[in-house]
């Protein structure tokens, strides 16, 4: 199931707990930085790891940290302050009255928390943002439907898509799983890539929320780039040349 390299990375993690990516170059000095972190971000979607700022961490550690946890709520425990930061950075888009779609992920998940309660229409894929959202009296939730992802608590498929037909989105707020300038914005699940495309397609602006560890990390499909983009929201470690594309795209950059 994996190649040799890959297997010696599990076997490295069970060792140590967690990994650089500069240390694995070190171990393997044969292959790019870019091939490790396509190794790591492959494990990553079979469940094996979960990706961090610069390498990768052991699920069973952050069992260990955080309690025996699902893989959702083991990467919902990651770069928690980024993702916070990113969430209130976003807070500025959000205009009340209008029709706005949430994707499914952890760093939307703490976006929906700062949603005030009052009159919002909301379309989301994920499973958790509408739960939290739920506390809130004022907020009329819609949920996609569609085939639930255990992995990401999300829907996806054919029937999501479909609601799509029905509702009219003024502002989407997306979320991605990888980025790269050559491969632009990823995810590993293929129904879920389609329902962002069809989301980002129907959207009146279009808004970004990616912690930067996903940058320069590579997952099997991709489902839009920067010129599809209004805003790009990160956290203050955005690599330079990337905030230079995104301008160079007419993106705004946060």
């Amino acid at each position: 199931m994996y190649n040799e390299r890959q297997e010696k990375i599990l076997n490295l993690l069970n060792e140590k707990g967690e990994i650089q990516v500069s240390e694995l170059k070190d171990i393997f000095p044969q292959v790019s930085a870019m091939t490790i972190r396509r190794d790591l971000s492959f494990l990553e979607s079979k469940g094996q790891l979960i990706r961090t700022h610069g390498g990768a961490v052991n699920i069973k550690k952050l069992a260990s940290i955080y309690g025996e946890e699902d893989a959702y709520s083991l990467r919902a425990s990651v770069n928690v302050d980024e993702k916070m930061l990113i969430a209130e950075k976003a807070m500025k888009f959000l205009d009340s009255g209008r029709s706005i779609y949430l994707d499914a992920g952890s760093t939307i998940m703490y976006f929906s928390r700062l949603i005030p309660d009052e009159n919002f229409s909301i379309l989301t894929s994920g499973i958790i943002t509408a739960l939290e959202l739920t506390k809130k009296k004022n907020i009329t939730i819609y949920h996609t439907g569609g085939q639930l992802n255990n992995n990401t608590l999300s829907s996806s498929g054919p029937t999501a898509i479909s609601m799509l037909d029905i509702i009219n989105i003024d502002i989407a707020f997306m979320a991605a799983s990888g980025f790269s300038i050559e491969n632009g914005f990823t995810v590993s699940n293929f129904f879920e890539c389609e329902l962002k495309k069809a989301v980002i397609k129907k959207a009146k602006k279009v808004i970004m929320l990616v912690d930067s560890s996903k940058f320069n990390k590579v997952l099997a499909f991709t489902f839009g780039h920067l010129s599809d983009l209004d805003v790009l929201i990160s956290d203050d470690k955005i690599p330079e040349h990337i905030v230079r594309k995104a301008e160079e795209a007419g993106v705004k950059v946060l």
